[in-house]
């Protein structure tokens, strides 16, 4: 369970939690040294995107089902100091789990941490038109936000140069340079204020990234690890490295020996290999064989959240009812101009009304957990709840739907009942006198 503490932090005091973590060690770093010490080839870490509320709240339920460590991984467009789109900023967050958890009556390890640290992988820096010393000001203060909330890890991802021509990777040098520059900007911000060690994720998945290559992949490792030892800073050293692992945006195959051979890399350093673009993946069971350290979920969740109320529209629709939820989410995404962002290069221009019904239908899906929070979608929701009233949960089945396509992931990944396994391994029983 995550219990109340001072103002200014929220740590997770469950006794795994505790076992982990030491003065030098933090606690996700712990954890996956865990994983490959005790549990390699065997287990792959959880790590869900808290992109709604309904999601958020079922992640805590699966975790518990599941009975398996909770990791949350929000981006800079979900959760941040301008509230992102669901509204939250990192405290209130962290405010949101601890409530949730203690009306639940949770008892799993519950971690939060950041994904896509990094200039110009927040919307808004993009279409503001952020320059390069804007977007890296503004990511420097997420980050002291993230840390000032208890985030357990931050994703430093520096993959993106928005000064380079279209679609050209960024350099290498460039990658390392700035990695390093954010690492130390949060390692001097945690130590002035006094809290505990951090983990830190790094790489992309991403072309433009410039990590696809294995050799500069490789390149990357040793260019962290030389700029880290030269700062003082190895207890930094990440123990999450980002690979391309066959999954992005259109394709849903993981590629087992593509993982093997980027964990033989990066394991040295002591980390392990963090998949992406995990949602709706062919081959799940392959993660934890494949030596991944952890994964990466977030737009399916939301995507079931949608295909769930939809659901729920069709039987209002069979009493007589109607809420206007369909027709306010389709007008909140595309006044949200979200949509544009995946447009393939041949819709480039187009009105959403000119696409193919298909992709309409496929944007407006994927596109709904920018705007569960918007008024309008918000009011209409609450109005299907009430016209079901007598006749479903509401709740409970967008609850169950979201739920069961989580404990997926926690079956194939091997994390049912893992906290009973790292208890054994953690807090072994004391063997009487």
């Amino acid at each position: 369970m995550m219990v109340a503490t001072d103002e200014s932090t929220s740590r997770n005091a469950h006794p795994l939690v505790q076992a982990l973590q030491d003065e030098k060690t933090p606690v996700v770093k712990a954890l996956v040294q865990t994983l490959t010490d005790h549990f390699e080839e065997q287990t792959c870490l959880l790590a869900i995107c808290p992109n709604s509320r309904a999601v958020t709240k079922a992640a805590l339920l699966a975790a518990q089902e599941a009975n398996a460590p909770l990791l949350f991984t929000s981006t800079l467009n979900q959760v941040d100091r301008d509230r992102g789109y669901t509204g939250w900023t990192h405290d209130d967050l962290i405010g949101f789990i601890d409530r949730k958890a203690d009306q639940l009556d949770l008892d799993v390890p519950i971690l939060p941490c950041l994904d896509h640290g990094g200039p110009w992988l927040k919307d808004r820096h993009v279409i503001e038109d952020y320059t390069y010393e804007e977007a890296m000001s503004a990511v420097k203060q997420s980050l002291e936000s993230c840390i000032d909330a208890g985030y357990e890890l931050l994703h430093i991802d520096p993959t993106v140069d928005q000064r380079q021509p279209d679609r050209e990777p960024t350099s290498i040098d460039w990658v390392v340079e700035h990695t390093l520059e954010l690492i130390e900007h949060a390692e001097a911000y945690r130590r002035g204020q006094g809290r505990p060690p951090i983990s830190y994720e790094v790489g992309t998945e991403e072309v433009h990234g410039g990590l696809a290559d294995r050799d500069k992949f490789e390149r990357f490792l040793e260019g962290l690890d030389a700029g880290l030892r030269e700062r003082g800073l190895d207890d930094a050293w990440p123990c999450f490295v980002v690979g391309k692992v066959g999954t992005d945006l259109d394709t849903s195959y993981f590629e087992p020996d593509t993982a093997r051979d980027l964990t033989t890399r990066t394991k040295p350093y002591g980390a392990l290999v963090k998949g992406h673009y995990t949602d709706y993946v062919d081959n799940p069971d392959d993660y934890p064989l494949a030596g991944m350290g952890g994964a990466n979920v977030g737009p399916e969740f939301t995507e079931e959240e949608y295909k769930a109320l939809m659901d729920l529209v069709d039987l209002e629709h069979k009493i007589g009812k109607t809420s206007g939820l369909k027709k306010a989410l389709r007008e909140a995404v595309v006044e949200s101009g979200r949509w544009k962002k995946w447009l393939h290069a041949d819709e480039e221009g187009r009105a959403f009304n000119e696409l193919d019904e298909e992709r309409q239908n496929w944007l407006i899906r994927t596109g709904s957990r920018y705007v569960w929070s918007d008024r309008e979608v918000s009011t209409a929701r609450a109005r299907l709840y009430e016209n079901l009233d007598g006749y479903r949960d509401a709740e409970g089945y967008v609850l169950w739907r979201i739920k069961q396509a989580m404990m997926k992931y926690y079956h194939a990944f091997n994390l049912i009942d893992f906290n009973s396994r790292l208890e054994r391994v953690l807090l072994p029983t004391q063997e009487p006198a």
